[in-house]
C-alpha cells in the first residue's frame, strides 16, 4: 500500500464524505417517507461515486485517463448537492444537516476542481 495515495487530502475527505452519505441514506431509510426512496438512491450512488472515481484515478493508465476520472467525481459531485439540495427543501433533512452536508460536497467540488485544474495544465507542460 502507498502511503501517499492513501492519505491523499482528497481520498481522505470523498472516503468521510461517502461515509457520511451511507449513513444519511440508511438513516433516512429507515425513518422517514418511503415516497422519497428514489431520492435516497440517487444520492446514495451519486455520493458514494466521487469516492470510488477518486480511488480509480489513483490507478489510471495515463494522464488522460486520471483527469477524466477526477472530472467523473466532479460531476458526481454536482449531482449529489443537488440532491442534498431536494432533500433540504422537501424537509427530509435539516437545513443544519443540509448545510453540513452541503459543506462537504462544495469542498469536495473546490478539491476536485483544483486538481482537474493542476492536472491540465502539468499535461499541457509536458505536452509542449
Amino acid at each position: 500500500m502507498d502511503y501517499n495515495r492513501e492519505h491523499s487530502p482528497l481520498l481522505v475527505k470523498s472516503q468521510a464524505f461517502a461515509s457520511r452519505i451511507v449513513n444519511m441514506v440508511d438513516y433516512l431509510s429507515s425513518n422517514r417517507n418511503v415516497m422519497f426512496k428514489s431520492i435516497y438512491d440517487q444520492v446514495l450512488r451519486s455520493g458514494t461515486s466521487i469516492m470510488a472515481n477518486v480511488r480509480e484515478s489513483q490507478f489510471a493508465q495515463s494522464k488522460a485517463g486520471f483527469i477524466s476520472k477526477l472530472q467523473i467525481a466532479l460531476k458526481e459531485a454536482s449531482e449529489t448537492q443537488g440532491w442534498l439540495i431536494l432533500l433540504t427543501e422537501k424537509k427530509c433533512i435539516t437545513e443544519r444537516e443540509g448545510a453540513s452536508m452541503k459543506e462537504d460536497c462544495n469542498e469536495l467540488i473546490a478539491m476536485l476542481t483544483a486538481s482537474v485544474n493542476t492536472s491540465k495544465k502539468n499535461q499541457q507542460i509536458i505536452i509542449k
